[in-house]
């Protein structure tokens, strides 16, 4: 069965289009069919995945104000290994135009549905603030992937983004939860760094991913070589860490399956 994942915080700067990315990409390396779907105006997950945004015929805007159907605007990441639904600035537009539509929270969730048959997993890129895309989003997907940094504000807006998965649970999704929280740009030299884990575990639990995404310039360097981070240096501990995480979320997802990696020792805290 398909699962939808929504890859979201409203805070921007967290990983969410690197985690994305990569985690779509690890997933793909262990044989799961995976469609990514960049639902950012800015587009960091099309130019990531190897696509030019200002060169695109048809993509999530298209979609969401159904001007073709959801197959016509999928492409293939050849290199990335997954395929991609992208997206540039036009998407702006779609912001405003779909407060005029009907059943404009249910655009992305009606597109995905023709499409599920076709993937193993989806993953959704979500932009960095609450507007309708993202809750287009949260509608879509059958949980949440929250990335955040281990920093001063972090819990408050982890918070503030649980009451939102809620809100959205009672009134228009119920089956939607948290799938997991993945921390990012991980320092273990840091104090607050590993306070504020410390902190996240004992609130959230086993909602915390084992997996520790750490800071590290190939995961870095990647984007700008329109590759993820496991084609572009597939030795580094970006890579491994993401391939470890990806191992993690299958296991969660799929208990049964066999083909999750073990989670690496060195990534997780």
């Amino acid at each position: 069965m398909t699962k939808i994942f929504a890859v979201a915080n409203q805070k921007g700067g967290v990983g969410k289009t690197t985690t994305s990315i990569n985690l779509a990409a690890s997933l793909a390396r262990m044989q799961k069919s995976v469609l990514l779907v960049d639902l950012d105006p800015q587009g960091n997950a099309t130019m990531g995945s190897g696509i030019d945004k200002n060169q695109l015929d048809l993509g999530t805007y298209e979609v969401l104000t159904r001007q073709c159907l959801p197959g016509q605007a999928v492409v293939k990441a050849e290199q990335a290994g997954y395929s991609l639904m992208p997206a540039n600035g036009d998407l702006t537009a779609a912001e405003v135009e779909l407060l005029g539509m009907d059943d404009k929270e249910f655009r992305l969730k009606s597109a995905l549905a023709e499409l599920v048959n076709n993937f193993d997993y989806i993953i959704v890129d979500c932009p960095p603030s609450l507007n309708m895309l993202t809750l287009n989003a949260l509608v879509a997907a059958d949980a949440v992937l929250i990335p955040m940094q281990c920093e001063y504000y972090a819990l408050e807006g982890l918070s503030a983004l649980s009451n939102t998965i809620s809100a959205i649970q009672q009134a228009l999704n119920p089956a939607l939860g948290i799938e997991g929280i993945i921390r990012t740009m991980f320092d273990p030299r840091n104090n607050l760094t590993m306070q504020v884990s410390d902190q996240l575990k004992q609130h959230f639990g086993d909602s915390v991913y084992r997996t520790v995404i750490p800071r590290n310039i190939r995961l870095a360097e990647a984007p700008s070589h329109g590759l993820p981070v496991i084609a572009y240096d597939k030795g580094s501990t970006g890579a491994q860490a993401y391939l470890a995480l990806a191992g993690e979320v299958l296991r969660r997802s799929m208990p049964a399956d066999t083909t999750a990696q073990p989670i690496k020792q060195g990534y997780e805290a």
